[in-house]
């Protein structure tokens, strides 16, 4: 948090150093001029009061005849109605523009059938929850949307990957009662997670189709920035840009970009349409990576794909595994050791296609199925097109020697799963 506050100390230092700048005449008391110049002055002080007390006069006496023929013209009529006619409409500039009802950014930003902001505040808020998420030496805090009225609840991975323990926060409006959550599933892939908790007659929020987005439009975020003393928070802004790739943590996203305010503690909770939609999964964590004031959301287009097979299998099926992990080499770093540009394998998970076709720690992977790559991310991306089943050819170097391995890809299944 940035304090902008100067202490009286700083004050002073600023008002000194600038002091110089204000102007001032001076005139020594003995200087001829300086008198001659405060009688003239003191000449002009009097006749400008003199003008101004004759032109008072006048105005006076003008307004008072005025006044007299109005009332005469008036009783002469018998009309008792006020009436004003000004000429002033003739000497208006007819290239001036009239600044009068002027719309709001957000008028701007919404369609003619759109709700209102509080309209839109009032529809969702009762869906948007708090989450409580317990590590053996931490304790962090996010936001959720409930999805379905027996308890089923929509999140970022990362707020509750991990944890031992997750708890739900209900809105204001329910009272702000806290929930035991069980984990449904949780893809750290995409950064969605599902919950459950045992309660039904819950306010479902109505979802979107991010697709229809159009960039300009208005979005609301709904959530509990910094923890639950925030609980609730609304920020709004437009949708920025849309199918943004961006690389998060070794993988591609594709995503909306909003200038709504996201915050820590925001994430996991709804980007909103004009009509009180959730078109999005907000996500701080894209935001810290990549600046302040560019918030970004999961579309929910995207997303809800990835809820059904977490609601019905416990993880993402059929997703291809190959089973290494590993660091980029970098051109300096590729130049100065001669070795070719990939990534170097840090670990290879036992009994993985990997570790069937031979590959080792230390090797370098430098293709795909023929296709050279230079980073882990542009390996994952090939490797995203194929599922669980296929073979691909992996091309690797290995003491001074290139060489290409076949590879079976296995489904990738959380720990958990049988």
């Amino acid at each position: 948090m940035n304090n902008n506050r100067y202490n009286n100390s700083e004050q002073n230092n600023f008002r000194n150093e600038y002091s110089g700048y204000n102007e001032y005449s001076f005139y020594p008391q003995n200087d001829p001029g300086r008198n001659n110049k405060k009688k003239s002055r003191a000449m002009g002080s009097l006749l400008a009061v003199t003008t101004v007390i004759a032109l008072c006069t006048t105005s006076l006496i003008g307004y008072t005849l005025i006044s007299q023929n109005n009332r005469v013209d008036m009783a002469n009529t018998g009309s008792g109605t006020d009436s004003f006619v000004s000429d002033s409409t003739n000497d208006s500039d007819p290239t001036e523009t009239v600044r009068t009802n002027i719309p709001t950014l957000t008028q701007l930003a919404s369609p003619e059938d759109a709700l209102s902001i509080p309209e839109i505040v009032e529809k969702v808020s009762p869906s948007v929850v708090g989450i409580s998420s317990t590590y053996s030496q931490d304790l962090a805090t996010g936001t959720g949307i409930i999805m379905s009225e027996d308890g089923y609840i929509l999140t970022n991975a990362h707020v509750v990957s991990g944890a031992i323990d997750v708890s739900v926060v209900l809105s204001k409006e329910l009272d702000s009662e806290q929930l035991d959550a069980e984990i449904i599933g949780c893809d750290d892939l995409t950064d969605i997670a599902v919950l459950k908790v045992d309660k039904d007659d819950l306010p479902a929020a109505e979802f979107g189709i991010s697709s229809d987005l159009v960039v300009g439009e208005v979005a609301v975020v709904i959530g509990n920035p910094l923890g639950f003393e925030l609980q609730g928070s609304v920020t709004a802004g437009i949708i920025s840009a849309l199918d943004r790739e961006l690389t998060v943590e070794d993988r591609e996203m594709q995503l909306i970009q909003t200038d709504a305010s996201i915050n820590s503690g925001n994430s996991g909770g709804p980007l909103i349409n004009a009509y009180g939609q959730v078109v999005g999964i907000t996500s701080a964590k894209i935001n810290s990576t990549y600046g302040e004031g560019l918030g970004f959301a999961i579309p929910i287009d995207n997303a809800m794909p990835i809820v059904e097979d977490l609601m019905k299998y416990g993880y993402v099926k059929g997703r291809p595994l190959v089973g290494i992990s590993g660091e980029n080499i970098t051109e300096i770093y590729s130049q100065y050791y001669g070795i070719p540009q990939g990534f170097i394998v840090r670990s290879v998970t036992e009994g993985s296609g990997a570790d069937k076709a031979g590959i080792v720690e230390g090797d370098i992977i430098i293709g795909i199925n023929g296709e050279l790559i230079t980073t882990i991310e542009e390996f994952n991306s090939k490797k995203a097109d194929f599922k669980a089943g296929d073979t691909i050819s992996v091309s690797l170097y290995r003491d001074g020697k290139r060489m290409d391995v076949d590879v079976v890809l296995q489904e990738n299944k959380p720990d958990n799963i049988n």
